[in-house]
């Protein structure tokens, strides 16, 4: 008989956060039993061939990084926090500024529709981004999944708030005004002179170009996540956790 695998994961009947206009989900220390393997061999099948759709034009994109946006993606259209077929956005803060690192994959027919630079905040690093934080006025990127919210016209002109789900990690994202707009400094014109993108207070900032495409495209409650292989995250997020218990589970499968 097969042994049961068991997992910290989100409690059916556990209990949710109000925070602006996202669900921020509240651990419990019980465990549930894991995902069935038929639903995992699902989820294996749709990662090849989105991996396989977008390989060649997504540059740097690794396949492990898309491999924990999705385990993710899943979780939170399992739990009805996101609407099927809504982009996946995914950001990889282990690569340098001068990358394309940022991600958008359309669900419904998983294939890669936008790719970019992406800053980190200011005190995170400098070419890299090492540094992570939830706490306001911190001037550093956060870690985790989040839901997109409204579009709004602010000082850097359109931009897009964010709602953290990720309690302790990046939930005071809004809070902290953290959220997706244009920049000068976000671009291949500032890479070429100064060796690397300026930073932001936190924010991920994108360049200019089709900017306004990017807002309509993940605006109203799609999903982003950002990666970065830190030991911290690991630990302490709950997706995290589902991931590693996907890769065991895929493990067996194969």
């Amino acid at each position: 008989m097969r042994k049961k695998l068991v997992v910290c994961l989100f409690l059916i009947a556990s209990p949710v956060l109000s925070f602006g206009d996202a669900h921020l989900v509240q651990p419990g220390p019980t465990s549930v039993e894991p995902m069935e393997r038929s639903v995992t061999e699902k989820n294996l099948e749709l990662l090849e061939r989105i991996w396989e759709n977008v390989r060649q034009d997504a540059g740097s994109l690794r396949k492990e990084v898309l491999q924990r946006a999705l385990s993710g993606y899943h979780l939170l259209a399992e739990k009805g926090m996101l609407a099927e077929g809504k982009p996946l956005t995914l950001v990889d803060f282990d690569l340098p500024s001068t990358e394309k690192r940022l991600w958008i994959i359309d669900m419904e027919s998983k294939t890669l529709q936008h790719a970019s630079l992406v800053a980190h905040g200011r005190n995170s690093g400098d070419l890299l981004a090492t540094n992570f934080s939830n706490t306001p006025d911190s001037y550093m990127s956060s870690l985790g999944f989040y839901l997109t919210g409204e579009k709004y016209i602010g000082k850097h002109g359109v931009s897009l708030r964010l709602d953290g789900l990720e309690k302790g990690i990046n939930d005071k994202a809004r809070a902290r005004a953290i959220v997706i707009h244009s920049a000068d400094y976000a671009t291949e014109e500032f890479v070429e002179s100064y060796g690397r993108l300026g930073r932001s207070l936190g924010c991920p900032a994108l360049p200019h170009e089709n900017f306004e495409g990017v807002i309509a495209l993940i605006q109203d409650k799609s999903c982003l996540y950002i990666h970065a292989d830190q030991p911290f995250y690991q630990e302490r997020s709950i997706f995290a956790a589902e991931a590693a218990f996907q890769q065991g589970l895929a493990q067996q499968v194969q």
